[in-house]
């Protein structure tokens, strides 16, 4: 597939500065500027034909990607099997708790990983999926990285085409990223194809959007990912910021400067997107992955009441406090809310326990 050289001037941000030096949470993060980034992209002739695939999901996604097709893609719907002998990608556009039965129903040769990388699965997640595909002998799985935004069932995809990013966001990685980019491209969408690398970091960036702007969206009920950045910037910035300088340090990755900036366009880019957190005990687990650290976080769920039994929060804010006193980054304490819960380590020791306080 034919490439071209992109430049991406990238604007300055008040979250992390040129070349600073600074500590959170006593972890030194350095940053340094790049005042431009050449990124590869994958272009698809207008009359390029699309490759068929399996596609894995009937909702939102599933279907868009469907019709970006050619009329040669097989639908398989939850709890369906995938066929032995159908060629091509298969695009698994699932939830994510959904995942492990997606495998139960896939013919093993068609996502064990050789040393030719031959597998054909097509993980279309949000999230931090290495170490679940890990621990199921994936490798490095094929990944898309959204950034575009399907409302509705049925409704045509929003590229998320931004003022800072005009040359668009969505990224795929693997063995059937230029089939994946085409089909994005067929469907008038944006679509880049990374390296490792480039597509982690990416990965992590699109992790702290969904984590600060869904978190902030649930404290306000009914709040679009376009009002969250309108009128609760300051909450999301401080969520950003926490997650940002906790994931660079837990990977040891430096973040592009202007972070803050990047994630607040893609939010004006699909701004009547809602907010909402779904499959909270995946969340927590990417969480602890990615950032290791869920101060923050389970400070928001308490405070969006989506922790709603006093067992699970016991048993979080023992996670919590056993980060802290163990060295880990516990996160900063920004709230009555996160003074409440640093006032009572006291009872630390009854929480590990299990006993009543």
């Amino acid at each position: 597939m034919a490439t071209h050289t992109l430049t991406a001037t990238l604007c300055n941000s008040s979250l992390i500065k040129s070349n600073s030096n600074f500590k959170v949470f006593g972890t030194r993060i350095i940053t340094r500027t790049q005042k431009t980034q050449t990124l590869a992209m994958a272009t698809a002739p207008t009359a390029a034909k699309v490759a068929p695939a399996v596609i894995v999901g009937g909702g939102r996604v599933g279907r868009a990607l469907q019709e970006m097709g050619s009329g040669q893609d097989l639908l398989v719907k939850r709890g369906d099997p995938v066929p032995l002998d159908f060629e091509g990608p298969i695009l698994v556009c699932t939830r994510n708790d959904d995942l492990d039965a997606v495998l139960e129903v896939t013919p093993k040769s068609r996502w064990s990983v050789d040393v030719d990388n031959l597998a054909d699965l097509v993980f279309v997640q949000n999230g931090m999926l290495e170490p679940w595909f890990q621990s199921k002998g994936l490798g490095d799985a094929d990944q898309v990285l959204a950034y575009f935004a399907v409302s509705k069932l049925g409704e045509p995809p929003i590229d998320g085409k931004t003022d800072t990013n005009p040359e668009g966001l969505t990224a795929a990685y693997g063995k059937w990223a230029s089939a994946v980019a085409a089909r994005l491209h067929a469907g008038g969408l944006s679509c880049k194809v990374l390296d490792k690398e480039a597509f982690q970091k990416q990965m992590l960036e699109k992790l702290i959007w969904i984590s600060a702007f869904m978190l902030v969206g649930a404290r306000h009920p009914g709040a679009t990912v376009g009002v969250v950045e309108k009128e609760f910037r300051s909450e999301v910035s401080s969520l950003i910021a926490e997650l940002a300088s906790a994931a660079a340090a837990e990977k040891g990755i430096v973040f592009e400067e202007a972070i803050e900036e990047r994630l607040c366009a893609y939010s004006r880019a699909v701004a009547h997107f809602p907010t909402a957190v779904k499959e909270v005990n995946v969340v927590l687990s990417h969480t602890f992955e990615a950032f290791g650290t869920i101060s923050s976080i389970l400070i928001w769920l308490v405070d969006a009441k989506l922790l709603k039994t006093r067992t699970v929060f016991l048993l979080l804010t023992w996670k919590l406090i056993s980060c802290s006193l163990n060295g880990g980054m516990a996160g900063s304490i920004l709230s009555p809310t996160r003074q409440l819960l640093k006032g009572n380590l006291i009872l630390a020791p009854y929480i590990q326990r299990g006993l009543k306080s």
